[in-house]
């Protein structure tokens, strides 16, 4: 039986289902996030999260993860909480490359960068909005387009406020909280980079899809992103917003000789494939039926 969400393990009659049912369970983690990071989420999602976990340790026959990073955190929650550690195995998801129908047609007609995903603390929106406001200060009219892309989530009071309340950031900034496949493709293919300034991933599937067209990603300096992307990226700390404008502005230039360098090394990348990924989950159940 596989369980691939984390939907219903937070139960107390999980276990007991199991159990009753008589099968070997086999389940996916996607990250340890609200144990590790309870700020950044829903009150009371730390003990739902760990109650979640716990049942996965305690009835599993065999763990995936979606990464390594999470699988190396799940070890060492594993042996904090002294719980045994079922089979597990990392395996990396596969990327679905975007494509653009619109051709050359751009939706915006001035330089603009991407950030992509709901609108949450760790998300570290807020970081970007301080530095689109302080880069209308400093360029004025040429200051580039922040096209946000995502829904609006959960712990995010400050960054509404800025959206709906910051003069400065009106005719430079753009929320769509909805889009079609298609027009996410066309945003994509024509930024000058996706932004990824995450403060903690569990795997990062943006800069996945990103790269996977051949567009350049400014990132938080992430383990699991590395673990994606290699050396191809900018890194930056999540913090550094000093270093987070220079890049942004550097990479606006039309002639941008660190954005054409990054485009060159996207061409050298191999992304995570689906055809992997069952590869591994394959392997798994095989070597658990021995």
């Amino acid at each position: 039986m596989f369980n691939i969400g984390h939907m219903g393990l937070d139960r107390e009659e999980y276990p007991r289902i199991i159990k009753k049912m008589e099968v070997n369970p086999i389940f996916m983690v996607h990250d340890l996030i609200p144990i590790h990071y309870p700020e950044y989420g829903r009150v009371g999602e730390k003990e739902r999260h760990r109650k979640r976990i716990d049942c996965i340790l305690d009835t599993a026959t065999a763990i995936i993860t979606n990464s390594q990073a999470t699988l190396d955190e799940l070890r060492v929650y594993s042996n904090t909480q002294n719980k045994p550690m079922p089979h597990s195995i990392a395996a990396l998801l596969g990327t679905l490359v975007l494509r653009s129908e619109q051709g050359d047609d751009t939706p915006l007609n001035v330089p603009y960068f991407v950030i992509l995903g709901t609108i949450e603390g760790r998300k570290n929106h807020l970081l970007l909005l301080n530095i689109w406001r302080n880069l209308v200060d400093t360029l004025g009219d040429k200051t580039p387009k922040l096209v946000i892309i995502g829904q609006r989530g959960w712990e995010c009071e400050n960054v509404v406020d800025m959206l709906e309340r910051c003069d400065k950031l009106k005719n430079y900034v753009i929320e769509i909280p909805r889009c079609s496949d298609e027009m996410l493709s066309a945003y994509l293919h024509h930024a000058r980079a996706l932004l990824f300034p995450s403060f903690v991933e569990g795997y990062g599937m943006p800069l996945a899809e990103a790269l996977g067209m051949g567009i350049p990603v400014i990132a938080s300096d992430l383990g699991v992103f590395r673990e994606i992307a290699g050396e191809i990226p900018e890194y930056i700390d999540a913090l550094d917003g000093k270093r987070w404008k220079e890049i942004i502005m550097e990479y606006s230039d039309s002639h941008s000789s660190k954005r054409q360098a990054q485009i060159e090394r996207i061409k050298t990348l191999e992304l995570p494939t689906w055809e992997y990924h069952f590869h591994q989950v394959d392997s798994l159940i095989t070597s658990i039926g021995h």
